[in-house]
């Protein structure tokens, strides 16, 4: 009894410990999965699962390792400009199926005048596999795929493996495999999210604009925002997208590519929204743009910030005091603060009447533009100066100014008295008029330091850009609010005495030449028939301030008033018509011999490997007039684009051009100049400065094409 009792005991332990061996063996089978590795010259790739095994009737991931050699790349399933998508095609056990790539987000991958969409260094593309209800608990099965891919650096090379995979079927629920498993549920993790967002789509005037909805985007800093569209023929991979802010979300505008030019859209427009480091998946029908998705602003290229934004714009604003544009403005203003020299409390008044005259108007001037910029339009700085009305206006504006100090006419008292010909512009009021009109003729010109601090205040929230523009408003008047307040300063100056009205019929000429430079400009953006209509209004003015003048030296001056009062209408009327859009024709055709500019001739040329010099300029911008002058008309300068071959491209933005302003914003520019030279082979330009000078052009030109 004993024996069959110990018998029995054995044989029972026995099958306890087999039963348990099988258990473990089936429930955590992971150690049995077994991989094959298989290594090309730039690339190392393995299938690896995300589970210890599979479940009969569950889905199980299995993921394609890619390491990649460092410098190169492997390609999103649209792979942008250039490319192929890596492809899996699986031999599965009877039953199983297996689903698409999960595809993560890729990177963008500039290669000269291109842009691909890819991976680099390592990533993991995950599968479902469909395990059927019929797999065995206790099983191996083998899991095949053929892997074919591209990987590129400067060259491309098509790649081929065969990998395979021997997972266990277990019965219960499987635990994360303990090698792979986290790194496979990370890939899954930061895969594109469904359903988190939603779309609206817009194709008009040569724009596609993407409207993105949801809570993942409501509120959020939208600068790094980037939309990977599925289709590769729906963008210009190579342009860059604009974002704009909303309340409930954001906008985004991409350049339509060849298979959106027919200017309509077929189907919704679907990809992957990147953003702060995730990913949405966006199905965008096509509709009306919702009003949520912008108005905020936009976002673009990260610049100084706030502290070294404002440093920057108040040194902008002390250098352009000694900007062509504005100089004649000053000294006007200058020599009449001389008639208050020994007056200390009349000159500080001027000082702060000038001051808040330069604030207001810059205040004002970024006011329009935050809001021109929310409703959808490229402004940038100068924008006012791209519209002929209003070059028109500030062109009869100079020639009026210019009539009151040559004596034509006079506003104010009679000039009896000490500096009575400066103060007929009007005391204080004058002094804030004059720091208006410095401020809106100061547009043509960018001074160093501008640049930067201009183009990151039009990105920024409203608070941000009027302190920026505030602060290039301090810089402007500092000098002259200086001179104001310091006593010492002020008893320099000579005492007021007949010397003034000299001066003050001198100060006129500038003020013509200002008046023939707008009309100048004017005749650039409307044509000659434009010139002949502002010459006749330019006629009246002048003929309705001599009227004006006369009535104040004639003891009946009721006729005289009537008739300059009649000749202010006219010139007023014409005004009006001119802005809406009457007088004028087309622009004048261009005389130099440079290339125009455009994204495509510009790309174009790089991918043949010449080098390109782009000149982004304006006929109302005094700073890119003079460096053309000075740095880039000169015989050496021409014989050194001929001596390197550097083509030259011109991207005149004399009048609005939202191709040009795009480009500006690429680069965190909001206003000409902006000089850029593109070396053969480099990724990004070479950015040139503002102030051009012979030999600093000559240099980077060789510079740029030392390696050929």
């Amino acid at each position: 009894m004993r024996r069959t009792s110990k018998a029995a005991l054995v044989e029972t332990s026995v099958r306890s410990v087999a039963a348990l061996a099988a258990v473990l063996c089936l429930v955590g089978g992971a150690a049995e999965a077994q991989s094959q590795i298989v290594r090309t010259p730039y690339v190392e790739a393995e299938l690896v699962p995300g589970s210890a095994a599979a479940t009969p009737g569950a889905t199980v991931h299995v993921a394609l390792r890619q390491k990649i050699k460092a410098g190169w790349h492997t390609y999103w399933r649209n792979p942008g400009d250039s490319g192929e998508p890596t492809r899996l095609a699986w031999d599965l056990p009877t039953g199983w199926s297996a689903g698409e790539i999960i595809w993560p987000a890729p990177e963008r991958l500039p290669i000269g005048p291109l842009v691909n969409y890819g991976y680099s260094n390592e990533v993991l593309l995950p599968v479902a596999l469909q395990v059927p209800a019929t797999a065995r608990p206790g099983e191996t099965v083998r899991l095949s795929a053929t892997a074919d891919w591209l990987v590129c650096e400067k060259i491309c090379i098509p790649e081929q493996a065969t990998l395979t995979l021997s997972l266990p079927v277990a019965a219960g629920p499987p635990a994360p495999h303990p090698e792979h498993g986290r790194a496979v549920g990370r890939a899954l993790a930061a895969a594109p999210a469904r359903g988190a967002v939603t779309g609206v789509a817009s194709l008009a005037g040569g724009q596609l604009k993407l409207a993105v909805l949801g809570e993942p985007v409501r509120g959020r800093d939208v600068s790094g925002a980037y939309f990977f569209p599925y289709d590769g023929a729906l963008i210009d991979h190579a342009r860059p997208q604009a974002v704009e802010r909303g309340p409930g979300g954001l906008t985004l505008t991409l350049a339509p590519g060849y298979g959106a030019q027919t200017g309509s859209l077929v189907g919704p427009v679907q990809g992957v929204l990147s953003l702060g480091g995730k990913a949405y998946e966006v199905s965008a029908a096509q509709g009306p743009l919702p009003a949520a998705a912008a108005g905020l602003g936009s976002s673009g290229p990260a610049g100084p910030g706030l502290p070294l934004a404002l440093g920057f714009a108040f040194l902008g604003g002390l250098i352009l005091n000694l900007m062509p544009c504005v100089f004649p403005m000053l000294s006007m203003k200058a020599a009449a603060l001389a008639g208050h020299a020994h007056a200390p409390r009349t000159a500080r008044l001027h000082g702060l009447a000038f001051l808040a005259g330069v604030l207001t108007t810059f205040l004002a001037l970024a006011a329009a533009l935050i809001a021109a910029r929310a409703g959808g339009e490229t402004a940038g700085w100068g924008f006012q100066l791209q519209s002929p009305p209003v070059i028109a206006a500030l062109a009869l504006l100079m020639l009026l100014i210019a009539l009151n100090l040559s004596g034509v006419f006079h506003i104010g008292g009679s000039a009896q008295g000490v500096g009575a010909g400066l103060t007929r512009l009007g005391g204080v009021a004058g002094a804030f008029f004059t720091g208006v009109l410095a401020v809106v003729v100061a547009a043509p010109c960018t001074a160093p330091f501008m640049a930067a601090a201009i183009g990151y205040a039009v990105v920024q929230p409203p608070a941000v850009a009027l302190a920026v523009f505030a602060a290039l408003g301090l810089g402007l008047a500092a000098p002259f609010v200086l001179v104001s307040f310091t006593p010492a300063l002020l008893r320099r100056l000579p005492r007021p005495g007949p010397w003034m009205e000299t001066l003050q019929r001198a100060l006129a000429f500038p003020m013509y030449g200002a008046a023939g430079w707008l009309m100048w400009i004017f005749a650039r953006q409307t044509g000659i028939t434009g010139l002949a209509e502002l010459f006749a209004a330019a006629w009246l003015l002048a003929l309705a301030a001599w009227l004006f003048g006369r009535s104040q030296q004639s003891g009946r001056p009721l006729g005289y008033r009537l008739a300059s009062a009649a000749a202010v209408v006219l010139v007023a009327a014409w005004l009006g018509i001119a802005a809406l859009g009457a007088p004028g024709g087309q622009a004048a055709s261009a005389t130099i011999a440079e290339q125009a500019y455009s994204p495509e001739r510009l790309a174009a040329l790089r991918a043949e490997g010449r080098p390109v010099f782009v000149n982004f300029t304006a006929d109302w911008c005094v700073t890119c007039k003079v460096n053309e002058r000075v740095a880039l008309s000169s015989a050496k300068v021409s014989r050194a684009f001929q001596r390197t071959g550097v083509t030259y491209l011109k991207a005149d933005w004399t009048s609005r051009d939202p191709v040009i302003a795009e480009a500006l914003a690429a680069h965190g520019r909001a206003g000409v100049p902006l000089y850029l030279l593109y070396a053969p082979g480099a990724a990004e330009p070479r950015i040139l400065p503002q102030l051009l000078t012979e030999g600093a052009v000559i240099q980077a030109l060789d510079e740029a094409t030392s390696g050929n």
